[in-house]
């Protein structure tokens, strides 16, 4: 990608750092009563008539499993791993957290299906923001990052990639995200907690393949199988996604240059049953991408390198490669009184960008060569205790050890006067190697009770403590506290504190040798800073208060409606951006953050019917920036130390909407998401326009093969009005280049059970 503005601190050195509502009520027993005593003559024991033997004739030809119906074995595994899945929630409730949640069903019911994008689905939740894929896709409740995943109750730890997800959302069995007052089971990444849950139905040794492409010169390829062995159940699946729009458009032209991408992905699930009560869990997952970066043709050429100093813009070959990969072994016992689960996780995260090493020095003075790993290895263990009829103890542990490697080659030009950075540069390219390896540790424990005052009222209390040893060592204890209040048959009222803590992201936290590019060390060039600082990048520490309540309206069947409040206090607050042209993210702290927001929601289902509505209104305020300073150019630096200033990812309004409807068995959906703009501008002083987004889909079932194997096609439109918008304009905090959003595209899809 190229811009014309002028480069501060790119992505080498300045820039090498990579990238249903309410508390779950626990299992209890009712409530004794002791009754008087009464004594009653037991009844004489009969003997029972003898009945007459009846000779029958046996097939001894036939098999064990001819005489037993096949069915049997697998129902009864099927049985005890949904007993086992109900524990695993008990274990990790939702608290007083609000929670919004999508089935599998709900996902393929909108446009696009399963075939779109995990990043996509999430913008039908409440209180969640679009930004372009350099920015980090999506932004919950107005922060940047700070969202944790997990699957099947184990946290994924983060990785170094920009743009690839590496869950598809065909493995989706549901999918909730948690925001607002977290219980204290949940640390780390707290903005919101998505929560996903594989296939549950899928072990029925059956299959599903399919094709779908369209638009942008889009095809995909998908493929999974899942069934019973035994005591074994187990699922795959795998996807293969080419097209020409991997990144957002720097243009609003239909179609992009240079913006192919290929993109595979692969999941594996298995699962034993040891016994009844327990069981041994195995997941993997990969996700293999390489990104070409989309051309701004017609930008000016600002220097010349290597002789070189008449070069089209179009022309620019920047691409980009990331891999990532994840394993879980979990082992989950349930035995009525106590249900827990220990895990093992790895996961593996690779990133590597290629400028042009001409182009990016003839358009930004730099050309940066970065690659980052990241390779964690942790445990996670949870346990949930239920003490009598009114509490329920729960407490666990989780370690990580993450290993992170920042390697950056940069080829800089010298500048013509130091004194005068507008003066020019001079053809006499050098280059600098920076390199930063770090082991770093994570830990964290807690102990929360669950107290059920009464039928209709429950309190969560609890205690977390949290260490981290990265570049910088710190640690807090954070109390957290909420009520679940149920007055009414329908009503569901929650209110809740969670005092937090967040560390950085090691890899977008690594340091940099400014002494590389910094005289005396080095001649003045294209990546010396305005400002010479480089504090380290901090952990936030925050206040969090959340009120809201749900209420089902009986008068219209089928329609519930929610609102939330919150508001968030936080110092040292983490935010992060694209400080040069290589798309990775480098990042820096706020001194003080304020985090404030209302939503509202709404959901109906009738029949065949059913239609969801949100709306988020947030602010995001923060000032003084107190690490890695050197990214800010001195004016701007200066001014956001005496103003509270909007942050980059800070949108005030945000919505979506949607409604599906079969008739006859043909599926007729749509879908809207809304903004009101992002911040841009100096000091993100300005916002970009409003825009809406309305998407189309229609599916239809045909029982071609069998009437349990059905035959499904699918036509969808993405952006049938054709609007034409910015998501990103080039200009903010940590913005590098214009990014638009889709044009109107056409897709085509068809899938085959087997």
């Amino acid at each position: 990608m190229v811009s014309s503005r002028a480069i501060l601190a790119g992505s080498s050195l300045a820039a090498l750092t990579l990238f249903h509502s309410g508390g779950a009520l626990a299992q209890t027993t009712a409530p004794v009563t002791t009754l008087p005593s009464v004594e009653v003559d037991a009844p004489k024991q009969t003997q029972a008539p003898r009945r007459p033997k009846v000779r029958v004739a046996i097939d001894r030809r036939r098999s064990t499993s001819q005489a037993r119906p096949q069915s049997e074995a697998p129902a009864a595994v099927e049985g005890q791993s949904q007993r086992l899945d109900s524990a695993r929630q008990s274990i990790l409730p939702p608290g007083g957290a609000t929670t919004h949640t999508l089935t599998h069903q709900a996902i393929e019911a909108l446009p696009q299906g399963s075939n779109a994008s995990l990043d996509k689905v999430l913008l039908q939740f409440p209180g969640v923001t679009q930004d372009s894929a350099a920015s980090g896709d999506l932004h919950v409740r107005n922060e940047h990052a700070n969202l944790q995943y997990r699957i099947n109750g184990v946290m994924l730890p983060d990785g170094v990639g920009a743009f690839g997800q590496i869950l598809d959302t065909g493995i989706i069995g549901s999918l909730s995200l948690l925001t607002g007052a977290l219980p204290a089971q949940y640390g780390q990444r707290t903005a919101g907690v998505l929560d996903i849950t594989t296939k549950a139905d899928a072990f029925n040794n059956t299959g599903v393949v399919g094709v779908y492409g369209g638009s942008n010169g889009t095809i995909s390829t998908n493929v999974e199988y899942g069934g019973t062995v035994g005591q074994t159940q187990y699922f795959l699946s795998g996807r293969f996604l080419q097209n020409n729009l991997g990144i957002e458009n720097p243009t609003p032209s239909v179609n992009a240059i240079h913006d192919r991408t290929n993109q595979e992905k692969g999941f594996l699930y298995l699962s034993t049953m040891i016994d009844p009560q327990s069981r041994l869990t195995f997941m993997s997952g990969v996700s293999n991408a390489t990104f070409q970066i989309p051309n701004n043709p017609g930008q000016t050429p600002a220097n010349t390198a290597f002789g070189v100093s008449n070069f089209d813009s179009s022309r620019l070959n920047e691409h980009q490669n990331e891999f990532n990969q994840f394993n879980v072994v979990s082992y989950q016992t349930s035995n009525g009184e106590f249900d827990t689960q220990t895990s093992f996780f790895n996961r593996t995260s690779l990133l590597h960008f290629y400028p042009d090493p001409i182009g990016d020095l003839v358009f930004n003075g730099v050309s940066s060569d970065v690659y980052r790993q990241s390779v964690v290895n942790g445990i996670q263990q949870d346990t949930s205790w239920r003490i009598g009829y009114a509490h329920t103890l729960r407490f666990g542990l989780s370690v990580s050890a993450e290993r992170t490697l920042v390697n950056s080659g940069t080829t800089v030009l010298p500048l013509a006067d130091p004194t005068d950075p507008t003066a020019g540069t001079i053809d006499a390219p050098f280059s600098v190697f920076d390199s930063n390896a770090k082991t770093g540790w994570l830990i964290g424990t807690y102990v929360q009770d669950e107290w059920k005052i009464t039928n209709n009222l429950t309190l969560n209390a609890g205690l977390r403590f949290d260490q981290m040893v990265q570049f910088v060592d710190a640690n807090q204890l954070s109390p957290r506290v909420s009520l679940t209040w149920k007055p009414f048959d329908g009503t569901t009222f929650h209110a809740g504190y969670a005092r937090n803590f967040t560390p950085p992201s090691q890899v977008i936290a690594s340091p940099v040798n400014l002494a590389l590019v910094t005289p005396p060390g080095a001649p003045a060039n294209t990546q010396t800073p305005e400002v010479g600082q480089n504090s380290p990048v901090l952990p936030e520490r925050s206040h969090v208060f959340d009120v809201g309540v749900t209420q089902k309206i009986y008068a219209i069947p089928g329609l519930e409606v929610g609102a939330d409040a919150y508001y968030k206090k936080a110092r040292d607050l983490l935010d992060d951006g694209q400080f040069g042209a290589a798309y990775v993210l480098s990042g820096f702290n706020y001194d003080r953050g304020e985090n404030v927001g209302v939503e509202l929601k709404a959901t109906y289902k009738s029949g065949n019917f059913s239609a969801y509505a949100n709306l988020a209104w947030a602010k995001q305020i923060a000032t003084n920036v107190v690490s890695n300073q050197y990214l800010f150019g001195a004016d701007e630096l200066a001014y956001i130390d005496g103003h509270y200033i909007y942050t980059d990812h800070a949108q005030m309004l945000s919505g979506s909407a949607g409604a599906s409807y079969l008739w006859e068995g043909t599926r007729y959906s749509v879908s809207m998401v809304y903004g009101s703009g992002l911040r841009s501008g100096f000091a993100n002083t300005d916002h970009l326009p409003g825009y809406t987004q309305v998407n189309l889909g229609l599916s239809h079932d045909f029982n071609i093969v069998a009437p349990n194997k059905p035959t499904t096609v699918r036509f969808d439109v993405v952006n049938v009005f054709d609007t034409i918008y910015q998501i990103r304009d080039g200009s903010g905090i940590g913005v590098f280049a214009p990014q638009f959003g889709p044009r109107r595209g056409f897709y085509v899809g068809m899938s085959q059970r087997f």
